[in-house]
């Protein structure tokens, strides 16, 4: 088996989403600071992280967009880990938005469905955060209706950061269908006969947090 890592590596300042801050990552006990603390030649290091829920590569539960919804601790390892998973290819002629059509005649249930649109070469640099591609509502309505068990794409929502409405994440979240945003390495994967890998910590009362995704092969 290989893995492919499918996560931005989060680092000291970064910006995610226009408007929210980046990660403050610096000490809370340095190597130099702890050497008093232990027998000589003894040292560690203990780190401290300042940040959004919403940074880097990320899962969405349900409770990110409903109040009544599953927490990050409510969300089903089975809907997480090892599941069965595919690549929808993005539209090739510069369109933005990734409509129903895209996934129909693919075997979707159960699965985690990974949208790939090349939006992740973006990262890190001002076109990243702006006109995003993204799903339509008609693609969100079709996903639940086809019974898929987790949604992701590589880039900077899967909504239209212009729709305040936020059909999509209305749409799968209120169907308990979690969504990871910001992924990224995705163009070696094939279209499918892979697995899928998302878990976040186990918090109450959030509904956010970075993830190590990844795809084993």
């Amino acid at each position: 088996m290989s893995f492919l890592d499918l996560s931005h590596t989060i680092e000291h300042g970064m910006v995610t989403y226009p408007g929210l801050p980046g990660p403050i990552i610096c000490d809370y006990l340095s190597r130099k600071d702890s050497r008093g603390r232990y027998a000589p030649g003894v040292e560690f290091q203990i780190g401290k992280i300042e940040m959004v829920a919403n940074t880097g590569t990320y899962i969405d539960a349900p409770f990110h967009r409903y109040a009544d919804g599953k927490d990050l601790s409510g969300l089903r390892l089975e809907s997480l880990a090892g599941l069965d998973a595919v690549v929808i290819q993005g539209p090739a002629d510069g369109s933005r938005a990734v409509d129903w059509t895209a996934f129909e005649g693919r075997e979707l249930g159960g699965k985690a469905v990974l949208v790939r649109t090349g939006w992740d070469a973006h990262w890190g640099t001002p076109t990243y955060l702006a006109s995003n591609p993204f799903l339509t509502a008609a693609a969100a309505e079709y996903l639940v209706t086809q019974g898929v068990a987790l949604v992701g794409i590589d880039s900077l929502n899967i909504d239209d950061i212009g729709d305040l409405a936020r059909p999509v994440h209305s749409t799968l979240l209120g169907a308990e269908i979690p969504i990871v945003e910001h992924l990224c390495n995705l163009g070696p994967l094939p279209a499918g006969g892979f697995r899928f890998t998302a878990v976040p910590p186990k918090v109450s009362g959030f509904g956010s947090w970075p993830v190590r995704a990844f795809a084993s092969l």
